[in-house]
Protein backbone atom coordinates (compact mmCIF):
# COMPACT_ATOMS: atom_id res chain seq x y z
CA UNK A 1 0.00 0.00 0.00
CA UNK A 2 1.56 3.00 -1.01
CA UNK A 3 0.99 6.53 0.14
CA UNK A 4 -2.22 7.92 -0.25
CA UNK A 5 -4.01 4.59 -1.03
CA UNK A 6 -7.23 4.19 1.15
CA UNK A 7 -7.55 1.64 3.49
CA UNK A 8 -9.94 -1.13 2.61
CA UNK A 9 -12.59 -0.13 5.14
CA UNK A 10 -12.44 3.39 4.29
CA UNK A 11 -12.12 3.30 0.70
CA UNK A 12 -16.28 1.64 1.22
CA UNK A 13 -17.11 4.41 3.66
CA UNK A 14 -15.87 6.93 0.78
CA UNK A 15 -17.39 5.61 -2.00
CA UNK A 16 -20.52 5.11 -0.24
CA UNK A 17 -20.23 9.07 0.34
CA UNK A 18 -19.41 9.48 -2.67
CA UNK A 19 -22.49 7.78 -4.50
CA UNK A 20 -25.00 9.63 -1.88
CA UNK A 21 -24.50 12.52 -3.40
CA UNK A 22 -25.11 11.67 -7.21
CA UNK A 23 -25.33 8.32 -9.07
CA UNK A 24 -21.47 7.98 -11.09
CA UNK A 25 -19.31 5.20 -13.22
CA UNK A 26 -16.10 3.80 -11.36
CA UNK A 27 -13.56 6.73 -12.68
CA UNK A 28 -16.03 9.27 -11.53
CA UNK A 29 -16.06 8.50 -8.30
CA UNK A 30 -12.05 7.89 -7.74
CA UNK A 31 -11.44 11.39 -9.35
CA UNK A 32 -14.44 12.94 -7.23
CA UNK A 33 -12.17 11.12 -3.73
CA UNK A 34 -9.14 12.22 -5.02
CA UNK A 35 -10.34 15.74 -6.37
CA UNK A 36 -12.52 16.25 -2.41
CA UNK A 37 -8.90 14.86 -0.54
CA UNK A 38 -7.11 17.54 -2.67
CA UNK A 39 -4.83 14.57 -4.14
CA UNK A 40 -4.49 13.16 -0.77
CA UNK A 41 -6.59 10.18 -1.05
CA UNK A 42 -5.83 7.89 -4.84
CA UNK A 43 -8.02 5.18 -5.47
CA UNK A 44 -6.79 2.66 -8.06
CA UNK A 45 -9.09 0.58 -10.16
CA UNK A 46 -7.54 -2.53 -8.88
CA UNK A 47 -9.23 -1.72 -5.48
CA UNK A 48 -12.00 0.21 -6.47
CA UNK A 49 -13.79 -2.14 -8.79
CA UNK A 50 -13.88 -4.99 -6.69
CA UNK A 51 -14.91 -3.08 -3.59
CA UNK A 52 -17.86 -1.79 -6.11
CA UNK A 53 -18.68 -5.32 -6.68
CA UNK A 54 -18.52 -6.48 -3.15
CA UNK A 55 -21.11 -3.65 -2.14
CA UNK A 56 -23.33 -4.79 -5.30
CA UNK A 57 -22.92 -8.44 -3.84
CA UNK A 58 -24.11 -7.14 -0.31
CA UNK A 59 -27.23 -4.52 -1.58
CA UNK A 60 -25.49 -1.52 -0.46
CA UNK A 61 -25.03 -0.20 -3.96
CA UNK A 62 -26.89 -1.24 -7.77
CA UNK A 63 -25.39 -0.56 -10.91
CA UNK A 64 -26.62 0.17 -14.55
CA UNK A 65 -25.16 0.59 -17.64
CA UNK A 66 -25.74 4.39 -19.00
CA UNK A 67 -23.88 6.41 -21.56
CA UNK A 68 -20.83 8.58 -19.90
CA UNK A 69 -20.30 12.15 -20.29
CA UNK A 70 -18.12 11.41 -23.55
CA UNK A 71 -20.99 8.58 -25.29
CA UNK A 72 -19.49 5.74 -23.95
CA UNK A 73 -21.28 2.90 -22.59
CA UNK A 74 -20.64 2.78 -18.48
CA UNK A 75 -21.70 1.17 -15.93
CA UNK A 76 -23.09 3.66 -13.31
CA UNK A 77 -23.67 3.28 -9.82
CA UNK A 78 -26.34 4.27 -7.02
CA UNK A 79 -26.66 3.91 -3.49
CA UNK A 80 -29.58 1.68 -2.25
CA UNK A 81 -31.55 2.02 1.02
CA UNK A 82 -29.46 -0.22 2.29
CA UNK A 83 -26.11 1.51 1.33
CA UNK A 84 -27.53 4.93 3.28
CA UNK A 85 -28.01 2.99 6.31
CA UNK A 86 -24.55 1.27 5.84
CA UNK A 87 -23.15 5.26 5.59
CA UNK A 88 -24.61 6.20 8.38
CA UNK A 89 -23.96 3.19 10.59
CA UNK A 90 -19.87 3.25 9.31
CA UNK A 91 -19.84 7.33 9.79
CA UNK A 92 -20.72 6.61 13.35
CA UNK A 93 -18.25 4.47 14.17
CA UNK A 94 -15.85 6.55 12.49
CA UNK A 95 -16.97 9.44 14.78
CA UNK A 96 -16.06 7.75 17.61
CA UNK A 97 -13.04 6.02 16.73
CA UNK A 98 -11.39 9.16 15.79
CA UNK A 99 -12.65 11.06 18.71
CA UNK A 100 -11.05 8.07 20.90
CA UNK A 101 -7.92 8.13 18.97
CA UNK A 102 -7.28 11.80 19.44
CA UNK A 103 -7.92 11.61 23.23
CA UNK A 104 -5.30 8.96 23.20
CA UNK A 105 -2.91 11.22 21.17
CA UNK A 106 -3.30 13.90 23.27
CA UNK A 107 -3.25 12.41 26.35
Amino acid sequence: MGNGDVVQGTLEMLILKTLALEPMHGYGVALRIEQVSRGVFRVNPGSLLPALARMERAGRVKSEWRASENNRRAKYYMLTARGRKALADERATWDRQTAAIARILEA
